[in-house]
């Protein structure tokens, strides 16, 4: 932590930095996402919410879970880079209140958050006009509260898709695991597809499907080595980068429900690779519904 002299009478400008491995894009969704913002906020106030638009030059309600708090002004806002609070006044009860000579003392402070990436390593540093009698409650809990938020940033999320399909599960299975299948409905989209695929279905055993853009302008292997395989119930595995997933298919008479749970990659947004790989179940949905 640093501190500095301010302009603002009776504050002082303290820093906080970390490191987190994680893309500045994932980090600032975990600093900025409504349901994450309140877990890392916890470390301030148990409650914590913050209610705003979000745009530059809106107004902010910080709040604690009696509904006290204080509002502010989203000073500047640039996506994945920086967000800049001013504060104003006090809200107690829900209500804003006018400024009084104590309020005075801190409000127009700043508090503001900087992004900067390099090598995959985001540098997280906060700058903040601090009231003296509050350095050292911020000294405790500002660390917390990005430590929070460096092992939410660095955790791999996990996504959930799922289907029901309109087959018995002994049909779904094999059509799942049938090489010759997955050739003809693993692909997100109609301009890619699946020319090869390979597949030894055992604990230890690795699968392989080579997936390219139909015009052959780029292609990957995506393969990965079985965990657990319980037939007709669930297939677990450990994909080429190293992210878990876990196939569950439910017996639903002549139905049958599969759940799917994947580990997200940081490349790609995560609604981008749910979507993807939803698209891919759907595929699967209708290419073995289609087959009597």
């Amino acid at each position: 932590m640093q501190t500095d002299n301010n302009s603002i009478s009776g504050i002082k400008k303290i820093k906080f930095s970390i490191s987190i491995k994680a893309p500045k894009t994932k980090v600032w969704h975990v600093l900025w996402d409504n349901e994450n913002y309140k877990k890392w906020t916890a470390a301030f106030s148990e409650g914590s919410n913050a209610i705003s638009d979000w745009k530059e030059g809106s107004k902010i309600l910080f709040l604690d879970g009696k509904g006290s708090g204080m509002y502010s002004i989203i000073a500047q806002r640039i996506d994945f880079e920086k967000m800049s609070f001013r504060h104003i006044g006090e809200v107690k009860n829900g209500i804003e209140q006018p400024l009084d000579e104590k309020t005075k003392t801190w409000s127009g402070g700043l508090e503001t958050y900087n992004l900067s990436e390099s090598g995959g390593i985001t540098e997280l540093t906060v700058e903040l006009d601090a009231l003296v009698d509050f350095i050292d409650y911020f000294t405790k809990t500002f660390p917390v509260a990005m430590e929070t938020v460096k092992s939410m940033s660095e955790a791999k999320e996990v996504i959930t898709i799922e289907t029901t399909v309109q087959a018995p599960v002994e049909k779904v299975w094999g059509y799942w695991n049938g090489a010759e299948h997955i050739t003809r409905w693993c692909n997100a989209s109609d301009d890619w597809h699946t020319p090869k695929a390979e597949n030894d279905l055992r604990v230890g055993g690795r699968f392989n499907s080579r997936m390219e853009a139909k015009d052959g302008s780029i292609g990957f292997d995506f393969w990965g080595v079985y965990d657990e395989v319980i037939t007709h119930k669930l297939l677990a595995y450990t994909a080429g980068d190293g992210r878990k997933v876990k196939v569950v298919f439910e017996t639903m008479g002549n139905q049958t429900k599969i759940t799917e749970t994947f580990e997200a990659e940081n490349e790609n947004p995560v609604e981008m690779q749910r979507a993807g790989w939803q698209a891919i179940l759907n595929n699967f949905k209708n290419y073995t519904e289609s087959k009597k």
